[in-house]
């Protein structure tokens, strides 16, 4: 029995959440110029220009840190020395002889300058006043030809570094750069422009996001050989991601694997097509995204223009129910509950029973231990589906009971 309950609240269940889908799009601007985070609840997007800045600094933790260079203004990073004592000799011409250092796609704190050659990357921690100080010279290169030389000289709950332009002949003054942790305490990262000489704010909130939509580099062959430059979704750090093919469109749960690497949507849901100049979508690759709430969506991409607007569709839909479990009692009666949350407070509760005579009830209630509803259903063999108002209830989490004959059940449910 409890098998054919689980078909049937699927079927149940794939029918609502199709009423449910939710057509989002994001536009990054022609050749991609904006990153865009997307939160999956509401829609909100926020939109920041790649062109503000060149640096991310970890700010959230005083003995946690990681720092990125923003790759999708095609900014070069190199290790030209692991001897702090060379900043004034760096020499430019020497760039054939240094390594060049990338960002992980994988993971948000783990920054190009973070893979350099020292202890901790970039520096060496000091036992005597617990702060890790720098010992590696980098050099960063820009795409219109600008050498950067960098340095991060500590970082004690927020980062000092040190930067200095080559001006074609000789490196300019040296700019001194103090970025404490405190700075902007909703967000992940602080960003800084070394153009500018500013910090700048370029992501939302750490609440107020799922995905960002962005340019990035890819390890295209996994072996570092070659790195290559892609426009695709990376995710927020606390979120989750599976992917699935599903050629009818019909989710399908059985055989997930959830991971937390933060390129698990990617760019490889789009293929350029040679002859036609435009973008084939991969429709039936579909995306189940896990937020730190547990609630689950799944995301299937419908277009993507490319650069020209560098406009991108897709549908979403709020799939939490199929993941709940269907409770199983001794005497084999089963029951299930969606949608979960619900959205217009109505659920239903799908129940099937062994033997006839059974008295079923459900009661539902408040985290205080409060019954507030209740009502009495069908006791007859068979399975039953009984949509349920709760209308009457304030929107929040409550904890709903089955009962059939001896035997009881309970579930939390979340009402919007």
């Amino acid at each position: 029995m409890k098998k054919g309950l689980l078909l049937i609240t699927a079927i149940l269940f794939g029918w609502t959440a199709q009423a449910q889908v939710v057509a989002g799009s994001v536009t990054m601007g022609p050749s991609y110029a904006n990153q865009v985070y997307y939160k999956l609840a509401n829609q909100a997007t926020n939109t920041y220009p790649h062109a503000s800045w060149d640096l991310a600094f970890l700010r959230t933790s005083a003995f946690a840190f990681a720092t990125r260079i923003n790759d999708a203004r095609n900014i070069e990073v190199y290790e030209a020395s692991g001897d702090i004592a060379d900043w004034a000799t760096i020499d430019v011409t020497q760039i054939a002889n240094w390594t060049r250092l990338y960002n992980s796609e994988l993971a948000w704190e783990n920054g190009a300058f973070d893979n350099a050659s020292a202890t901790y990357g970039w520096g060496e921690y000091n036992p005597g006043n617990h702060h890790v100080t720098g010992a590696i010279v980098f050099v960063l290169k820009y795409a219109n030809g600008t050498f950067r030389k960098f340095k991060i000289d500590d970082f004690f709950g927020g980062y000092t570094f040190t930067y200095s332009t080559w001006d074609g002949a000789a490196w300019g003054a040296d700019q001194q750069v103090v970025l404490p942790n405190a700075t902007n305490p909703t967000n992940k990262f602080n960003y800084y422009s070394l153009e500018n000489n500013a910090a700048v704010v370029a992501e939302p909130a750490v609440a107020d996001w799922d995905l960002t939509f962005t340019k990035y580099k890819t390890d295209y062959f996994g072996d570092g050989s070659f790195w290559q430059d892609v426009t695709g979704v990376l995710h927020h750090p606390d979120v989750q991601v599976a992917e699935n093919i599903e050629p009818s469109g019909t989710p399908d749960i059985t055989n997930l694997t959830f991971t937390e690497d933060i390129n698990a949507i990617g760019y490889d849901w789009k293929t350029f097509n040679m002859s036609t100049f435009t973008y084939t979508i991969q429709t039936d690759k579909a995306f189940y995204i896990k937020l730190a709430n547990q609630q689950i969506y799944r995301l299937t991409f419908a277009s993507f223009v490319g650069s020209s607007t560098g406009v991108i569709t897709f549908n979403h839909e709020n799939v939490t129910s199929l993941f709940l479990g269907t409770d199983s009692f001794a005497n084999h009666n089963s029951f299930a509950v969606f949608p979960n949350p619900s959205v217009d407070k109505k659920i239903n509760v799908v129940y099937d029973v062994k033997t006839a005579g059974d008295k079923n009830s459900v009661s539902i209630y408040s985290l205080t231990g409060a019954k507030v509803f209740e009502k009495q259903i069908g006791s007859n063999a068979g399975f039953f589906n009984q949509e349920i108002d709760l209308g009457n209830l304030s929107g929040g989490v409550y904890v709903l009971q089955f009962q059939s004959g001896d035997y009881t059940a309970t579930q939390k449910i979340v009402l919007q």
